[in-house]
């Protein structure tokens, strides 16, 4: 029998989750010089990531977003994990947002035009982190 939570949760995990691993499965055979904007866009953000080749990280971003996407839509994995798998790439991409030059308004926490398409993931980590509270407060432990 399924439970109430899982209910509740379903269509926010099935419709993200199918998102994320589209994403993903588009990612996985990134030629060269989507490698490279990729990682670079990403390393520009945080300077660790220039220690991995472009090819290599754009590989690992793939496999990043299908284990992710996967997490949410498999209905047996606890909410509790979806839902901190989901925040952490969300909080990732927000990260971007935040930091790449030209992606918010000067002074401000609103998007520009350019920003608009990171801006928008605050969604994912706002599915996360309900994910996690309806986790750990559910009343059918």
């Amino acid at each position: 029998m399924i439970s109430r939570s899982l209910l509740r949760q379903l269509p926010a995990r099935v419709a993200t989750g199918a998102f994320v691993l589209h994403s993903g499965l588009g990612k996985r055979g990134a030629d060269q010089e989507t490698a490279e904007q990729l990682h670079g866009w990403a390393a520009s953000t945080y300077p660790v990531l220039n220690k991995i080749d472009a090819r290599r990280f754009a590989k690992l971003l793939a496999a990043g977003e299908i284990a992710t996407g996967a997490v949410l839509l498999a209905p047996f994995v606890p909410a509790v994990v979806a839902g901190a798998a989901l925040s952490g790439f969300a909080g990732a991409l927000l990260g971007l947002y935040a930091k790449t030059p030209g992606m918010r308004r000067e002074g401000s926490i609103w998007p520009t035009e350019q920003g608009i398409g990171l801006a928008k993931d605050v969604w994912m980590l706002g599915i996360g982190l309900s994910l996690v509270v309806d986790g750990l407060t559910r009343d059918d432990h």
